[in-house]
């Protein structure tokens, strides 16, 4: 297994948290769900020139094996080909607008690909990183075509700001008036940059504080989580797992795999 990791500096220093080389790490084939989260990531599929994902239905959907992958408001079904080769991006929040000339907001729920954004650049990114003579060359010639592609200016401070108080558990309308701003604003604003609305992005990062304090528990007294995470009973908590993760908080734990944000699931 190579894995291969740095964050840039320069001008994508604060836009980009990492670009990340991985190979050889998934010994066969294998379906997860993910939890909705507010990251936007550009990714390339070393292994074949496809991506595959799945609704609730089950049904499949394939696209380039160059693709971007907005912020998440629910689970999400992902395959992972055996050998799992890839070159990854992750953009810091507010940050992907930087490089794709659209509002996150359109990239919600979403596989793009990239030629859809980027054009021809979009087109030969994965040539020229399978051309790579390295997973450092890889690397460098991903943050080559980053750097080029950037233009406008970078996150809004006041929506960086108001995301941190909602992570800690602030309500959207407190941060609002913390941050001086008519809740409209702070809606039209953050969902432009995250993706998501405040309330939702509240929403899942609770859960996903939820999902981190119970990673390697095995029993769990839901009714104490509930209390300790702010939820108003344990109904209410069982609510938002069904809602968000398209689980019950039982089958939550029992098809955990790789970490707190992925659940195994049925082949496809």
């Amino acid at each position: 297994m190579t894995v291969v990791t740095r964050r840039p500096s320069g001008p994508l220093g604060e836009l980009v948290t990492a670009v990340t080389y991985r190979a050889g790490e998934q010994p066969r084939r294998s379906v997860e769900k993910i939890l909705p989260g507010p990251e936007t990531g550009l990714w390339v599929n070393l292994n074949r020139d496809a991506f595959r994902s799945f609704g609730s239905s089950g049904g499949g959907r394939q696209v380039p094996g160059t693709m971007v992958s907005g912020p998440a408001s629910r689970a999400t079904v992902i395959e992972f080909e055996e050998g799992h080769g890839h070159v990854a991006v992750s953009f810091a929040l507010g940050a992907a607008c930087c490089f794709f000339g659209v509002p996150v907001s359109a990239l919600r729920d979403d596989l793009v690909p990239l030629p859809e954004l980027w054009g021809r650049t979009g087109a030969c990114l994965r040539e020229r990183l399978l051309e790579a003579a390295t997973p450092g060359a890889a690397l460098a010639a991903a943050e080559e075509v980053l750097r080029s592609v950037l233009a406008g200016p970078g996150p809004d401070p006041l929506v960086i700001a108001a995301a941190g108080a909602l992570d800690r558990g602030v309500a959207v309308g407190e941060v609002a008036d913390q941050l001086g701003l008519l809740p409209r604003t702070l809606r039209r604003r953050f969902t432009a940059q995250v993706g998501l609305t405040p309330k939702r992005f509240a929403r899942i990062q609770r859960l996903k504080r939820v999902a981190r304090d119970l990673d390697g528990q095995a029993e769990v007294d839901w009714a104490t989580v509930a209390f300790r995470h702010g939820y108003a009973d344990q109904p209410h908590l069982a609510g938002e797992f069904r809602e968000l993760a398209g689980v019950t908080p039982t089958g939550y734990l029992r098809s955990r795999v790789n970490g707190p944000n992925h659940l195994r699931v049925c082949e496809v």
